[in-house]
């Protein structure tokens, strides 16, 4: 595999990921932070990443969101799950430093 079907591949990848991500927000109405931070274009790491960090600044918003679970690879997780409403509320209130998580915030604030 050459460089160029490598980057054509990394680009559908994410692409298709984020994709996914707005679909199941527009379809559900409500969605974990993760899956808001996807959609707003970042990767998953990043995304766990600025996810913990709005899930401090929840309570700061007093925004509780849906308790819910999650099923993931065969096992049961308890999660919260948020509205876009509730999402550019906590956008609103978090203040990242990397460059890349400045424009998700924005996006995530924009997005209701």
């Amino acid at each position: 595999m050459n460089a160029a079907t490598r980057t054509a591949r990394r680009t559908l990848r994410d692409r298709t990921r984020t994709h996914r991500a707005v679909a199941k927000i527009r379809r559900h109405g409500v969605a974990t932070l993760t899956t808001h931070c996807v959609a707003a274009g970042l990767g998953v790491r990043e995304a766990r990443s600025v996810a913990g960090s709005l899930r401090k600044n929840a309570t700061k918003a007093s925004v509780l969101g849906t308790p819910s679970v999650s099923y993931t690879h065969g096992r049961a997780r308890t999660c919260t799950r948020y509205t876009v409403a509730e999402v550019a509320r906590i956008a609103v209130i978090y203040r990242p430093r990397k460059a890349a998580y400045r424009t998700a915030a924005t996006r995530l604030a924009l997005a209701a």
